[in-house]
């Protein structure tokens, strides 16, 4: 009972991760599957096939490289706008400034369906044409609040003397915000960046409202499981969660790395 005592905590949370990871788990065995029927939910026999020819089903890969360029295109517009309004958060005073900091959090807790609608309704009122801009746009606007959210966590941390010690030094602005804000504040822009990419990616209700006839790889395996769900969406999920734990992984070994060589 003491030793239960002592690991509760540790216990708790592997059980927790368990649970998380299980889903993905099943993914993963089910990527090796060969079905009798149109369905992959029954387990038959072992197979590689799928593997062998991941775009084997017609628009998948099509599909999946749209996502992956719009979760790109959408990383990189989120992380440049909320790096910039995180800092102009926490560096400046301004008129209005504790209302934005009450408005950035409102699409983290909006329903997302309501989001959609209004960005449906204002691209109507626009008389844009639906598709890949509308959807990057979409994506963009809901992705921006949990990039400023990490960043903004990472800057109010920052000591600035840091950077009053870089201007010391004869560093101009732009070698200072280089040398010096930079490199600090990367972890947190890295952070938000991360999950800008997994978020749009990942979307659906939004991306299905303001598509049109554009086809993400959400909604190709939405689509899928109305008629039969082919093997090689498994694979897909399997290989984008295996290079994610890699890239969190050699992500956490770099930083242990680092924290040593400078304790040393």
């Amino acid at each position: 009972m003491q030793w239960l005592r002592k690991n509760l905590v540790a216990i708790a949370g592997l059980l927790t991760l368990a649970y998380m990871i299980l889903p993905n788990v099943v993914v993963m065995a089910f990527s090796f599957n060969k079905p009798n029927g149109r369905f992959n939910y029954a387990w038959q026999q072992f197979s590689l096939d799928a593997w062998k020819d991941p775009c084997g089903v017609a628009d998948l890969c099509a599909s999946l490289t749209l996502s992956l360029q719009l979760a790109a295109w959408a990383t990189v517009g989120a992380v440049a706008l909320g790096t910039m309004i995180a800092f102009a958060l926490v560096r400046y005073r301004f008129r209005a400034r504790g209302a934005i900091n009450s408005l950035i959090f409102l699409p983290m807790a909006m329903p997302e369906v309501v989001m959609a609608a209004s960005l449906l309704t204002l691209f109507l009122n626009m008389g844009a044409e639906l598709g890949f801009w509308t959807v990057l746009i979409a994506h963009i606007m809901f992705c921006l609040s949990f990039v400023v959210t990490a960043v903004k966590a990472r800057v109010m941390s920052m000591d600035p003397r840091l950077e009053e010690a870089a201007r010391d030094l004869y560093a101009g602005p732009v070698q200072t915000f280089l040398r010096a804000t930079l490199p600090i504040a990367a972890p947190g822009i890295a952070a938000g960046g991360l999950l800008a990419f997994a978020l749009s990616f990942d979307d659906f209700i939004i991306t299905n409202f303001n598509a049109g006839s554009t086809v993400t790889f959400p909604m190709f395996v939405w689509g899928s499981a109305q008629r039969g769900t082919p093997v090689q969406i498994n694979v897909i999920g399997t290989a984008m969660f295996v290079l994610a734990v890699v890239i969190v992984v050699a992500g956490q070994i770099i930083s242990n790395r680092r924290k040593k060589t400078a304790t040393a």
